[in-house]
């Protein structure tokens, strides 16, 4: 009689790359909800136009390697990347410099290095930085929030479905309306700005409708829905709490102390939060598994200097926000970060000191 022999029992794999990018891609979407909800359709339509080009250009890479297409595009990472990276964007960004920034994230930051798992940097934020660097007005360049006071008191106009669309494809602007008509500062920029020009924050607060309960009109709503999203994630188990935690605090940490020295020359720690992108930042971008640090401790240090850097930056810097540039000079640090942090193996003493004691 022949007899089967099975080995040890194993848990069934719950963590597979599509499974935990499905999650992300849910996770998305109160923030996604906000953010169309208060700037319009050119979100989506930059989401979709994002997914299409990055889908394309990870089938493109593998064939120039000679690699399998199909596995590598079931498994939703360029996908994730896509949007992340359409999340970041302004909503009338042209459509050539969304395909210019998905193929730099794709082909340079993630294929270039031997594809998913091999990246260094956050592919996302890679190619939202190139974009950055190469144009910085079209990517500064956002939509006002969709809040009428806002509106009447800068006399601004919101775009339909068919002009986002029309504005992204061919660059044609409505009949009758204008840039200024149609752009405004994002809090972070307009706050910076207002600042340098020797304004206190009360005086900026109570001079535009822009500003909300701790960030700028909309934006809070936006922080919220992706915190909602965060939760969820940490909820799942998709993500630990080490890095958005460590992330958070570092920013809130350094902005309460400068603001506590001067509350009127340094914005209240919660406008940090909730007017920018602090939040996604710190639940679905620092997080990445594949770039950022792997110890416990190692991810403390690690989410930590990248709020630090964050508030940095966006105070002394010569950019408005800083979450991107934060993510990739601490990705550059993780080797090194991983190396000392790593946990003592059991039984391992700690020093030959305390052994010849």
């Amino acid at each position: 009689m022949a007899t089967t022999f099975i080995s040890s029992p194993h848990s069934a794999r719950v963590n597979q790359v599509d499974q935990v990018m499905l999650q992300v891609c849910l996770a998305l979407v109160p923030g996604t909800l906000a953010l169309v909800w208060f700037f319009g359709w050119g979100v989506l339509i930059n989401m979709a136009l994002a997914t299409v080009f990055a889908v394309l250009a990870e089938a493109l890479a593998l064939l120039l390697r000679g690699r399998p297409v199909l596995p590598a595009i079931k498994d939703y990472s360029a996908v994730v990347t896509a949007l992340l990276f359409a999340l970041t964007i302004p909503p009338t960004l042209p459509w050539w410099m969304t395909l210019l920034g998905i193929l730099f994230a794709i082909l340079i930051a993630k294929q270039l290095y031997g594809g998913l798992g091999y990246n260094p940097f956050n592919p996302a934020m890679a190619g939202y930085v190139f974009l950055l660097i190469s144009y910085p007005v079209a990517t500064t360049s956002w939509l006002p929030p969709d809040v009428p006071a806002l509106l009447e008191a800068r006399d601004l106009s919101t775009l339909s479905l068919f002009d986002s669309a029309r504005l992204i494809l061919t660059g044609a602007l409505p009949e009758g309306l204008s840039w200024d008509a149609i752009s405004a500062a994002t809090p972070l920029d307009e706050m910076r700005t207002l600042l340098d020009q020797g304004q206190r924050i009360d005086e900026i607060r109570a001079s535009s409708p822009l500003w909300g309960f701790f960030g700028g009109r909309g934006w809070e709503w936006v922080a919220a829905g992706f915190l909602l999203g965060g939760i969820y994630l940490l909820r799942q188990r998709v993500i630990s709490w080490h890095i958005p935690v460590a992330v958070l605090g570092g920013l809130l940490g350094s902005s309460a102390a400068f603001w506590l020295l001067d509350p009127q020359l340094y914005p209240f720690p919660g406008f940090h939060l909730f007017s920018g992108g602090a939040i996604l930042g710190a639940f679905f971008i620092a997080t990445d598994p594949v770039s950022a640090c792997t110890t416990r401790r190692g991810q403390l240090f690690y989410g930590a200097a990248i709020g630090v850097i964050i508030f940095v930056i966006r105070t002394w810097g010569g950019y408005p926000d800083a979450v991107a540039f934060a993510v990739l000079l601490m990705n550059i640090a993780v080797p090194t970060i991983d190396r000392y942090s790593q946990p003592r193996v059991f039984g391992q003493r700690r020093s030959v000191r305390k052994k010849k004691a």
